[in-house]
């Protein structure tokens, strides 16, 4: 359970400088709609 809760708080909240200011789900999101 804890792996789950780093995993989901790494995907959600943690905001990256390299992925333009998002996090990584919106930066995959956005990626997607730009290709």
């Amino acid at each position: 359970m804890l792996l789950t809760n780093y995993i989901d708080d790494y995907n959600i909240k943690y905001i990256n400088i390299k992925l333009k200011g998002m996090n990584p789900v919106e930066y995959r999101t956005h990626s997607q709609r730009a290709a």
